[in-house]
């Protein structure tokens, strides 16, 4: 029987089928290396193609940058990378790359209004000038709608390009699925040229369900009632905006306190539940609940509420709920 809390595999076989199981569990479970990408750059696609796409996409990263450590770990070089301070390090190059990739989709899409956070950002990266046309635009958009009305309103999906970058610098993330593939299945590998292969199936675990649920994200927003395709677009792409941004705010915040006081990673809320990512709600939860369930439901408010009063983004027949 294959044990994926402690596990301790008796075979060649054991081990890469343990790997590929761990990835599903990892691919499942609320994690804030795999679940706030798939989701912003998800529903950023407003179709399930695309939230497949995206999790394939972001997946691939992740799957690769795996593959590599667990090389590394079976020539035992993998122990640099595990560490508070690489862990803190991985936080805030996480963080950057949600933030920057959050501001340059709200750069391309004109339609997105920025809040006054938003503003200052898209100002210290030199996206919106003080007092420049955009940001007056974006002024007389906040007061009436009706002012902007000759805007385009872009209905491009988000470029998931982005994500492999992202998801090949979240793969330096470590945590209890990690450990196990670094420091119990690599090793058991016969020979250096197989040590990647439990770091691969692990990534390819991931995978397997970071493409379902970037349908699922993706589907839930398409089946909206009461939007126009213009109205999904815009409601998908600000969550993707909110998500990226103020959610690579947290993780950079997160990772600077990590560094300051490595504590924080051992902090937590035991459940007494034995599967990893579940059995203590740490850090790393918090952030998903943060930038997904938080950030993400104050962006959806958001964009509704906009929607509602554009009659470009809703249906004349249906009501916005």
């Amino acid at each position: 029987m294959i044990n994926l809390w402690n596990p301790h595999p008796s075979s060649l076989e054991m081990a890469l089928i343990t790997a590929y199981l761990l990835g599903i569990v990892h691919g499942i479970t609320p994690d804030e290396h795999t679940w706030p990408i798939t989701f912003s750059y998800s529903v950023g696609t407003f179709s399930s193609k695309g939230g497949a796409k995206t999790g394939l996409v972001f997946s691939t990263g992740f799957t690769i940058q795996r593959a590599i450590l667990s090389e590394l770990a079976y020539f035992a070089l993998a122990g640099v990378f595990m560490t508070a301070l690489a862990f803190g390090v991985t936080y805030i190059a996480v963080g950057l790359a949600m933030a920057l990739a959050g501001i340059y989709i709200a750069k391309k899409g004109k339609y997105l209004h920025w809040h006054y956070l938003e503003e200052k950002l898209g100002i210290a990266f030199r996206i919106h000038k003080k007092g420049s046309e955009a940001q007056r635009r974006e002024l007389a958009h906040e007061i009436n709608p009706a002012t902007v009305v000759n805007d385009e309103i872009d209905t491009k999906p988000v470029p998931v390009r982005l994500a492999l970058m992202h998801g090949f610098i979240a793969g330096f993330g470590f945590g209890a699925f990690a450990l196990i593939i670094y420091t119990v299945l690599a090793p058991m590998m016969p020979s250096p040229w197989l040590g990647f292969l439990p770091g691969l199936l692990f990534g390819l675990g991931t995978m397997s369900m970071q493409v379902l649920f970037g349908m699922g994200f993706a589907a839930w927003l398409s089946s909206m009632k009461g939007l126009s395709k213009e109205g999904i677009a815009f409601v998908g792409k600000t969550i993707t905006t909110y998500v990226l941004t103020y959610g690579g705010l947290a993780f950079i915040i997160s990772g600077i306190a990590i560094i300051f006081d490595p504590w924080l990673l051992n902090w937590g809320i035991n459940t007494g539940i034995k599967v990893h990512n579940l059995d203590n709600l740490g850090l790393g939860f918090f952030l998903v609940l943060i930038s997904v369930v938080i950030i993400g439901l104050l962006g959806y408010k958001d964009a509704i509420s906009k929607a509602k009063r554009d009659p470009r983004l809703v249906n004349a027949t249906a009501k916005v709920k």
